[in-house]
C-alpha cells in the first residue's frame, strides 16, 4: 500500500491563524469562549461560543480558501497536478441569508456545499477528483480519510483536504433548543459537572501526498498517516451507542494498519452521553492498557467545530507530535464515575509522542479515526 504523508497545513480558529495561535490557546489550556456578538441571542438559554473577533460571520469560502492557500504554500505543491480536492462543510450561512434577505445571487454557489471543492480546485489548478462531504461532525475527517484512500489506491498522488464551520445563528439556535449547549458557558469534557457542548469557529486544510511523490519533489514530510478507518454504529440519530461500537470499529481499522498509539485526541463533546460512551469505547479498544494512554478533548478550548472538527483536530494532533506535547482537557473540575481515563486535565504535558489517534463522531452514527506518526 502506498505510504501517505502530510506536507502542509493551514488552520484558523477563534484563537487566530496558524500553529502559534493554537499553541497559545489549545496547548496552553486556554478556552476561547465568550459572549456571542456577531448576531443576537435574545431568547437563547446559552449565548456563548468560541468566535473570532468581529461583528459579523465571515464568508466560509473565504476562510476555506485562506487555509488552503496556506497549506499549499507550506507544502510547496505546484499547480496543474492531478491533485484531489476534498472538502467537509455545509453551505455558507451568510450566502443563504444574503439571498433570502435581498435576492442577492452573487454568491448563490456558496449556498450548496458541493461548490466549495470545485471552487478550490479551480483556484489551485488541481485536476484530480473532487468531492464535498456533508457528514456533519465527521465531514472534514471524512475528507481526510477519503484522501488517504485515493492516495493509497494510486488514484491520486496528492490531495488537498479542507473543512470548516463558522458560528452562525441557525445552529446556535438548534443546539440551544435541543438543550445540548453547556448551561454554564463552560465546555468541560469527561469531567464531573459537564452539561453540554459549545460551538466554535474552525477551518483547516491539510495537504496529503504519497511518500513517493513527496520524495520525488523534495518536499518536507511533517508526518505519516499510517492508518484510518470509518464505521457506523447504526444506533440512534443523535445519541451514540453506549459503548461507542462504531467509534471502536473505526479506530480498530486505523490501528490494524498503524499499530499502537501514545495519545488519543478524543471527540469529547462535553455531553453526558458522548463522554461516557467514548470512555467505554476506549476501554474496549485498548483493554488493560487504556488507563495508561493519555486522552484529551481539545474542543474544551476551541469549541465544537462541527464540519470543521476533524480537520482542525488533525492539525492539533499533528502539532502534538511535532512539539512532543499532549494538549490538555480544559475546564476539568473532577472525576466522573463513568469517565475514568487519563484526560490530561487543564495543563499540557510533555511526552515522547511517536504516534497518535484522532477520532470523531457525528449525528446519524458515523465515526472516523485517523492515526498520525512522526517521521
Amino acid at each position: 500500500m502506498t505510504d501517505v504523508v502530510v506536507t502542509g497545513y493551514g488552520v484558523r480558529t477563534a484563537f487566530g491563524d496558524g500553529a502559534d495561535a493554537l499553541r497559545s490557546g489549545v496547548f496552553a489550556g486556554r478556552a476561547a469562549f465568550g459572549p456571542i456578538e456577531r448576531f443576537g441571542t435574545a431568547g437563547l438559554r446559552t449565548s456563548v461560543a468560541a468566535c473570532a473577533p468581529g461583528p459579523d460571520t465571515p464568508p466560509l469560502r473565504a476562510a476555506l480558501t485562506a487555509v488552503a492557500d496556506a497549506a499549499v504554500a507550506m507544502a510547496g505543491l505546484p499547480p496543474g497536478r492531478d491533485t484531489a480536492v476534498l472538502a467537509g462543510a455545509a453551505g455558507d450561512f451568510t450566502a443563504v441569508t444574503a439571498f433570502w434577505a435581498s435576492g442577492d445571487t452573487s454568491r448563490i454557489e456558496d449556498t450548496v456545499a458541493s461548490g466549495f471543492a470545485d471552487a478550490l480546485a479551480a483556484r489551485l489548478g488541481a485536476r484530480g477528483p473532487r468531492t464535498t462531504f456533508t457528514t456533519a461532525c465527521v465531514a472534514s475527517a471524512s475528507a481526510l480519510v477519503h484522501g488517504c484512500r485515493l492516495i493509497a489506491a494510486g488514484v491520486a498522488d496528492s490531495a488537498v483536504c479542507v473543512g470548516g464551520y463558522l458560528v452562525e445563528p441557525e445552529n446556535q439556535a438548534k443546539f440551544d433548543s435541543g438543550r445540548a449547549l453547556a448551561r454554564d458557558g463552560v465546555l468541560r469534557p469527561f469531567s464531573a459537572g459537564r452539561s453540554g457542548l459549545l460551538l466554535g469557529d474552525g477551518v483547516a486544510a491539510v495537504v496529503l501526498e504519497s511518500g513517493t511523490a513527496a520524495a520525488r519533489r523534495g518536499a518536507q514530510v511533517l508526518a505519516r498517516v499510517p492508518g484510518w478507518g470509518t464505521a457506523s454504529d447504526a444506533h440512534h440519530i443523535a445519541r451514540p451507542h453506549p459503548r461507542a461500537r462504531g467509534l471502536v470499529r473505526a479506530a480498530r481499522a486505523a490501528l490494524r494498519r498503524s499499530g499502537s498509539v501514545d495519545y488519543v485526541n478524543a471527540h469529547g463533546t462535553g455531553t453526558l452521553f458522548n463522554d461516557s460512551a467514548e470512555t467505554a469505547g476506549l476501554h474496549e479498544l485498548f483493554g488493560a492498557a487504556a488507563p495508561d494512554v493519555p486522552v484529551s478533548s481539545t474542543k474544551s478550548t476551541t469549541g465544537h467545530l462541527l464540519e470543521g472538527a476533524g480537520a482542525v483536530e488533525f492539525v492539533v494532533t499533528l502539532l502534538a507530535l511535532l512539539d512532543r506535547t499532549v494538549p490538555p482537557t480544559a475546564g476539568f473540575t473532577g472525576r466522573d464515575p463513568d469517565c475514568d481515563l487519563d484526560y490530561v486535565p487543564n495543563e499540557p504535558r510533555s511526552a515522547p509522542l511517536r504516534r497518535a489517534l484522532t477520532v470523531n463522531a457525528a449525528f446519524g452514527g458515523t465515526n472516523t479515526a485517523l492515526v498520525l506518526e512522526r517521521p
